[in-house]
């Protein structure tokens, strides 16, 4: 084995000083340039420095073919096969004797699994660190921590540029030593090409060519190396590079996938010039031999993660500066150098210093997928040189857990295994996955390709009409993602039919299709199947896959961009958003109820690109663990014996299925605890188990006999509450919840005996036969004895005691009998009709309840009518005369009054109440009448037509209408209907009362223009010409409306305040004539053109605070001091003082203050754009005020007092801001926050009390 050093290497100068510093530290940082040596002698140098003793000295590379050129010239430099390997993928190149292996980063963090100390190591090279991609970021996070377990361990970082500082700070400030790389000056040339590629031109690949070939014939001197980004590239450049410089030079590929033959012919010498094209790996991984001019295209293709589709792509990208000196100095090794790049000196200092760490640029998902693969332990501890943000590691583990990578302990599942090994984005992988299981394989290789890289479509813009006409031939109906696919395949049918480039390149010219994203899309789908081909399980669908298959292994990977329309383009999606389908999509205008987009755009509004319909049921399966599932309303199902729940599935906040009919008990341990309870009192309790128990007929009957007592003694104490019966079933009953479980529960305990209930178990206390004497089930008459029945409800319409009266005997009876009521209620009836009798006379009678003892002990029962016993028991007893007129018979408890119900023929009920007068009416009427459902009766005047003049003394009113079929009581208002045909009016009763109001408030305009037809008809004539003159006025407001409508809706706006047109509620005559004369004599035209003046100048200066705003908001973006919410609350304060509907949504009388709420809101935005920290202080006064409207409840329905108390608090709350901004403008009313306060707490204890 040989030590020694190329002298021509500038690295060979510090040989001693690496030497001393590998002996005296444990980390040492070198910062090479291109070409200095440091791949080839570093590992040489540790040699010399004694490592190798204890371990292998172990150098990573980020390439293979580096880790592969680099052990064969390091070999060969020690002259010593056997003390250098490599170890690369599927090949291990090491035997017992090497002392020095050069491997991939990936390599080495794979041996991480089996030798978590790395023991097999007492060097550590790694070499390309400015790369910085994850594994060369993972290997030094995880060295950081081993270094510290291992004093014994050295590393060495080696990069040509690099950040020296954080990595020096990183590994607690490791020494640094600088090594100069180029000795040579190197001539740069920017020859940007002139057309940049948007599909429509050339390529990057023929001005390459170009300029290579001239090159080639212009220069001698050493060889040439060409700079391209993908191996599609590379192999179109060699191509045409040969034809045109053949028998000229040797031209020779070279990227990381080459076989190593092929590679090895790059460090040959050869007869002819030779001219090298390849990927970045020739950047800093690969020193080529002989290099004195380079051809740079600028380019490289690098993974991107991209935020808003929340993929991974792998475009052709822009490279950085240091990048592209690295590129430079290829060609000034050996001697002065030419270095050619395709773009200009402007492009260059544009671009960014340094290469983004791969890290910061990708999927923090896939990045989280590897180190749980590695085993590397939690990224929110792992020692990263730029660790990412908490927050993105959460939405990492999120993404993971979302496409079934990770368990709920986040551990990675058996798909999570196979997208681990695949270096691709997750949902990517994810999609695969799924396509390769559903059958899909083939189309989805293709459209994950395609959704890698920008639209092949193009659109220039002197032929946009003709590319979307073209575009429409690839457009496949509910799915733009087949759209892809349609045009891939037809590329494909084309290749397969022209064969060459150009005839090709014409083709996508001819269909507006970037030639150059078909060349990407070609190479990523080419990556894409060479990946696969080392997995099992991965082969591709022969017949093509079902639109369903397509799409479901599509949503695994784009499962939350899922939307739910709701209207026509526009769909809700995850996160409460809304999103629009873009207008260039096949679903646009046709979209289905459910779609699944590839990504999301915002500009004016949030777009959804690449979209597709899917069927929501698929959804639940896809989704899994992701849906989040709710129930409600659970019952007892007679029909089906089990406990019933409607379910609600949820996926991202969407609503994927509902209503759909659940076994609730089956669902997990709570839910059948719920269902048991609800199966004992609804099925058990309640009796609605249905089918045949014995034990639960006898329970109930025995129950019933006892409820009928306590509802005939209106007492709740006989019969045990339902909790002692639910306690019964609770302590007998195992774990049933529906029928079937009872019969299986049965079943097992042969019997049902258990549960069958004694007297004891039901009562609580026995009533008295006497007590029960009191309330009989018969009232005798002398025709005979009426069935009674009882109910003990207060509030329910059949309180108290109903007797039936068959029809036949109704007329014979005397409503006398039934003022009796039952033994058991005539005292407290007594007593009831005493305590209402007027004062003077009730006074002579206290106390009151001896009063009726002694008065119930002198009645008759059922002699005549109770009332003259009463009288003449009182007159008795207290000398105390009672007339016929004293007694207060409406003030008596429900209960009090006998209930009739009227039975017709076969048990009908033909009425129920308790008016026997009403009783006997309907009795009158006829059994047929009574007996059919009648129609709605009105118990007010009737309609009304040909109204041309208001002569009604009292203003029509409401009326009641009875539904003689539900005995329900309906409202119906007066409404007034113009009859255009007869220029009249009309009365009418309808049942809405809104719409009465409105109708109303035009009938009164139609009555007003009648008696002053010319001056409405003159003030027609200014408001039209208000509208005309000030139309840029009503613009600003934004209306929806026209001019024409605006017209109309300001003439409305002024009459209604001329007339008293309010809310729609109708005058008297007297009323409706002292508001015609007094508007005649203040003259309606000079009224309504002074109210048209003020709006006219309350327009104009809401349009002038409107357009401070805008200008305010421009110089606040002018000066970085803008706040949305500062302006968004001018626009919103603007748009309460006078807001654009304001002549449909106010009344004039509203606008008293708003001249100086407008010139408040304008003091203040001056004042804020000179002291926003004090506006500020000023809003935050304010904001409590204001913050309470915003959360009260909607108004409707509220009673007056609490609409009044809340316009008052508006008004204080709008004085108080002008108090705070513009005090110099003074207030209509005394406010501060303590009126504020105790106003509010006046409109709360009215608002919000509880009404009886």
């Amino acid at each position: 084995m040989l030590l020694s050093y190329p002298p021509e290497l500038p690295i060979s100068g510090l040989k001693n000083d690496i030497v001393q510093a590998v002996r005296d530290h444990q980390v040492l940082v070198i910062a090479g340039d291109t070409g200095s040596g440091k791949t080839t002698q570093i590992p040489k140098m540790c040699l010399e420095a004694g490592r190798g003793t204890t371990g292998i000295i172990g150098c990573t590379q980020p390439r293979r073919i580096a880790a592969v050129a680099v052990a064969d010239r390091v070999a060969a430099e020690l002259q010593d096969n056997r003390r250098v390997g490599y170890k690369i993928r599927f090949r291990d190149r090491t035997c017992a004797d090497t002392l020095i292996k050069f491997m991939t980063d990936g390599v080495l963090l794979a041996e991480t699994r089996q030798d978590r100390e790395l023991r097999r190591y007492d060097t550590l090279i790694i070499d390309e660190a400015h790369e910085r991609s994850l594994n060369i970021d993972f290997l030094l996070g995880y060295l950081k921590t081993l270094l510290r377990r291992r004093p014994e361990l050295k590393l060495i970082i080696s990069s040509a540029t690099i950040d020296t500082e954080k990595f020096s700070s990183h590994f607690d400030h490791a020494p640094v030593i600088q090594v100069s790389g180029r000795t040579f000056p190197i001539t740069m040339e920017y020859c940007p090409p002139e057309d940049a590629d948007q599909g429509e031109g050339e390529s990057y690949v023929e001005p390459a060519v170009r300029e290579t070939v001239r090159l080639a014939t212009e220069t001698t001197a050493g060889d040439i190396l060409v700079f391209m980004p993908t191996e599609r590239d590379i192999r179109d450049s060699v191509e045409m590079l040969r034809k045109r410089l053949a028998g000229r030079a040797l031209v020779l590929p070279l990227f990381g996938r080459l076989q190593a033959a092929d590679q090895r012919k790059i460090f040959r010498p050869a007869r002819l010039r030779k001219i090298i094209v390849a990927t970045n790996v020739a950047e800093t991984s690969i020193t080529v031999p002989g290099i004195r001019s380079v051809v740079d295209t600028g380019l490289a293709r690098l993974a991107r993660y991209n935020v808003r589709a929340g993929t991974t792509s792998l475009q052709v990208t822009r490279i950085s500066q240091a990048s592209c000196e690295q590129r430079a100095g290829r060609c000034g090794r050996t001697g002065p150098g030419l270095c050619v790049r395709l773009y200009s000196r402007e492009d260059y200092l544009a671009r960014p210093p340094f290469t983004q760490p791969e890290i910061q640029r990708s999927n923090l998902a896939e990045v989280i997928l590897q180190m749980i693969s590695l085993r590397l332990g939690d990224p929110r501890e792992f020692p990263f040189i730029d660790p990412p943000a908490p927050r993105s590691i959460r939405d990492g583990y999120g993404s993971l857990h979302e496409l079934g990578a990770i368990t709920p302990a986040n551990r990675l599942t058996p798909r999570g295994r196979i997208m681990a090994r695949l270096p691709l984005d997750p949902g990517i992988s994810r999609i695969i996955i799924e396509g390769a299981e559903l059958g899909a394989l083939r189309e989805v290789k293709v459209i994950a390709a395609g959704l890698s890289i920008q639209d092949p479509r193009i659109r220039p813009a002197d032929k946009e009409d003709q590319a979307d006409e073209m575009h429409r031939r690839f457009r496949v109906k509910n799915s733009d993602f087949l759209s892809l696919l349609m045009i891939w395949d037809t590329f494909h049918s084309t290749m397969n039919q022209v064969g060459s480039q150009a005839k090709l390149r014409k083709f996508c010219q001819s269909h507006f299709l970037s030639w150059q994203r078909m060349r990407e899309w070609l190479d990523i789908h080419d990556q894409i199947s060479r990946l696969l081909r080392h997995e099992k399980g991965f082969s591709e669908n022969e017949q093509p896959a079902s639109f369903a298959a397509v799409h479901q292994a599509l949503l695994c990977g784009f499962l939350r961009h899922i939307g739910q329309k709701k209207e026509k383009n526009i769909y809700r999606i995850s996160g409460g958003r809304e999103a629009m389908i873009f207008p260039g999509s096949a679903l646009y205008n046709q979209g289905g109820q459910w779609v699944v987009a590839a990504s999301f755009m915002e500009t004016s509004r949030l777009f959804a690109l690449n979209a597709a319909v899917i069927d929501v049921r698929w959804l639940e399966r896809l989704g899994g663990d992701l849906c989040r599932r709710s129930w409600s309303e659970p019952h007892w199902e007679k029909k089906t014996g089990r406990v019933t729940a409607l379910e609600k599935t949820t996926l991202f906040g969407l609503i994927i299925v509902a209503g759909r009919k659940v076994n609730y008990g089956r669902i997990n341990a709570a839910t059948g605890r719920e269902a048991r309870e609800i199966f004992i009192r609804s099925a058990l309790i309640q009796g609605e188990l249905g089918g045949s128990f014995p034990f639960l007929q006898h329970n109930l009957a025995l129950i019933s006999r006892y409820q009928d007592m306590e509802e005939r003694l209106r007492r709740r104490n006989i019969v045990f509450d339902e909790q002692v019966l639910y306690a019964f079933y609770d302590e007998r009953l195992g774990p049933v919840h529906d029928r079937h479980t009872l019969k299986l529960f049965l079943r097992a305990r042969k019997g049902d005996r258990l549960l069958m209930m004694t007297e004891d178990d039901i009562c609580r206390a026995r009533p008295d036969e006497n007590e029960l004497y009191r309330f009989p089930r018969t009232l005798r008459t002398g025709q005979g004895e009426l069935p009674l029945s009882y109910r003990f409800e207060p509030g329910h319409e059949a309180d108290g005691i109903t007797v039936d009266l068959p029809l036949p005997l109704v007329p014979g009876l005397s409503p006398a009998l039934f003022e009796w009521l039952v033994p058991g209620l005539l005292p407290e009836k007594i007593l009831a009709l005493l305590k209402a009798l007027p004062k003077k006379l009730r006074r002579q009678l206290v106390p009151l309840p001896n009063a009726a003892d002694l008065v119930m002990d002198e009645l008759e029962l059922y002699r005549d009518s109770l009332y003259p016993g009463l009288e003449k028991a009182l007159r008795k007893h207290f000398q105390v005369s009672i007339r016929r007129t004293d007694w207060q018979t409406g003030t008596l408890p429900v209960h009090l009054k006998m209930r009739y119900r009227l039975v017709g023929e076969e048990g009908r009920i033909l009425f129920a109440g308790r008016s026997f007068r009403e009783l006997l009416n309907r009795c009158r009427d006829g059994s047929g009448s009574a007996a059919r459902p009648a129609a709605i009766q009105h118990a007010g005047p009737p309609g009304r037509k040909g109204i041309r003049a208001w002569d009604f003394a009292r203003a029509p009113e409401p009326v009641t209408g009875v539904n003689q079929g539900n005995g329900l009581g309906v409202l119906f208002f007066p409404a007034l209907f113009i009859d255009e045909k007869s220029q009249s009016l009309e009365l009418r009763y309808i049942d809405d009362k809104a719409r009465s109001f409105a109708l109303n408030r035009d009938g009164l305009r139609f009555l007003y223009s009648l008696r002053f037809g010319q001056e409405i008809k003159a003030l027609r004539r200014q408001c039209k010409a208000a509208v005309a003159s000030h139309s840029a006025s009503w613009l600003s407001l934004g209306p929806a409306a026209g001019g024409t409508e605006i017209q109309v809706m300001l003439l409305h706006f002024i009459l209604d305040d001329i007339f008293g047109i309010r809310d729609g509620e109708l005058p008297t005559e007297r009323e409706f004539e002292a508001i015609a004369t007094t508007a005649k004599e203040k003259g309606i035209v000079r009224e309504g053109v002074k109210r048209l003046d003020r709006l006219l100048r309350l327009l104009g200066r809401r349009r002038l605070v409107s357009s401070r705003i805008a200008a305010a908001m421009d110089r606040a973006k002018a000066s970085r001091n803008f706040s949305e919410n500062r302006f968004q609350e001018y626009r919103q304060h603007l748009q309460e003082i006078m807001p654009s509907s304001f002549l449909t949504t106010k009344k004039y009388p509203d606008l008293q203050h708003t001249e100086r709420y407008l010139k408040a809101l304008a003091i203040r935005m001056e004042r804020a754009e000179q002291a926003p920290a004090k506006d500020a202080a000023k809003s935050a006064r304010l904001e409590a005020a204001v913050n309470r409207l915003q959360h009260l409840p909607d108004t409707d329905g509220r009673s007056a007092p609490c609409i009044r108390l809340l316009a008052e608090y508006r008004l204080m709350v709008d004085e108080f801001r002008v108090s705070i901004f513009a005090p110099e403008l003074g207030v209509a009313i005394p406010v501060s926050e303590k009126r504020l306060q105790k106003k509010w707490q006046e409109l709360e204890n009215q608002c919000h009390a509880v009404e009886s």
